[in-house]
């Protein structure tokens, strides 16, 4: 592994030129994503957790508790781990709880997670739109909780960096290339909000890693994984990495074009587990949507973890009882026949 910082991979893109040249080579790649997902492949089992949460309130770190048992995770295995929380901080906007983690999830998780024993949480984040850490920080509210809580914040797109042989082999890309961060942490936790996605369909844990990726390489907003197709650099990114654990806000989430331009979504749930691909067909299932329609989960579905309802021990919540339909704009081609 080499940590030195590596040269950037290419020149930059603006966002219009990327998402052109991405249209001709997403269509190809779509077919064979969505020919891998016919085949009939035993899936394994795994288990989510969900629980109700109407508001952002003093309880979720009891929650967050809660679910740590119910999933088995304990001291033994957390004691004197060092923990990087990634969580969503795309474009905030002060008020807009719909947009990033809330900050009040991030607290309730290192909470929980020092509850453990763990040897220390750092929050770290690689954001493909707003670059200015401190805007960013600040507006997010999530600045305020790390400064009272005296939790250390890393800015993933300014790290030293290693790279890794691709071993998803989705995209074209050979290798990937981490912030050093990703070396240092023992357990590597999405904490994404869960959203309708303009080009993914949805987005929860497992598109939450694409801001592991550092834009001093992959570009603004990570152009060069957008070109190389956004489904391929989900499942490429999630099969390198193998993170350890998920716990998705959906309290309140986003519906429509998102992951920006949405409208505000109360779901009044967080999601958890062990195995991001599951827990993201469960956040699936409580929007309204199929899982096998959406093409990340179907790919990844049987090689990167379960997608069937058989194969995913509820704990919790039944689905069903916090399910609220996320709303799809037709016109949207990555949206178009996610109820089935």
């Amino acid at each position: 592994m080499d940590s030195k910082r590596m040269k950037k991979s290419g020149g930059r893109w603006t966002r219009r030129d990327f998402l052109l040249a991405s249209l001709g080579a997403g269509a190809a790649a779509a077919g064979g994503i969505y020919a891998l997902g016919r085949r009939s492949r035993p899936e394994g089992q795994a288990a989510v957790f969900v629980a109700r949460s109407p508001g952002y309130g003093p309880d979720l770190a009891s929650i967050v508790a809660r679910g740590f048992r119910e999933l088995g995770l304990g001291p033994a295995e957390i004691k004197g781990r060092r923990i990087l929380l990634k969580p969503n901080i795309v474009e905030p906007r002060v008020g807009a709880e719909h947009i990033c983690t809330h900050p009040l999830v991030v607290r309730a998780t290192i909470e929980a997670f020092l509850g453990l024993g763990a040897a220390g949480v750092v929050v770290a984040e690689g954001s493909g739109h707003c670059t200015d850490v401190h805007r960013a920080l600040d507006e997010s509210g999530i600045g305020r909780v790390l400064v009272e809580d005296r939790v250390p914040y890393l800015d993933l797109n300014q790290d030293d960096l290693y790279s890794l042989p691709n071993l998803g082999r989705r995209t074209r890309l050979q290798r990937l290339t981490f912030p050093a961060a990703l070396q240092k942490a023992d357990w590597i936790v999405s904490l994404p909000k869960m959203k309708t996605h303009h080009w993914a369909g949805m987005t929860a844990s497992m598109k939450n890693l694409f801001g592991l990726m550092p834009g001093s390489v992959y570009g603004w907003p990570k152009n060069v994984l957008h070109h190389a197709g956004i489904i391929e650099s989900i499942l490429d990114i999630n099969a390198t990495i193998k993170p350890h654990f998920a716990i998705v806000d959906g309290v309140v989430g986003m519906e429509g074009d998102g992951p920006i331009m949405g409208r505000p979504k109360p779901a009044g749930v967080l999601v958890m587990g062990r195995n991001l691909t599951a827990v993201d067909a469960s956040c699936a299932r409580i929007m309204g949507l199929k899982p096998e329609r959406v093409a990340y989960l179907k790919a990844a579905s049987g090689w990167l973890g379960p997608i069937r309802e058989e194969n995913v021990s509820q704990r919790g919540e039944a689905l069903e009882s916090v399910r609220t339909d996320f709303a799809l704009i037709e016109t949207i081609p990555a949206h178009r026949g996610l109820r089935g």
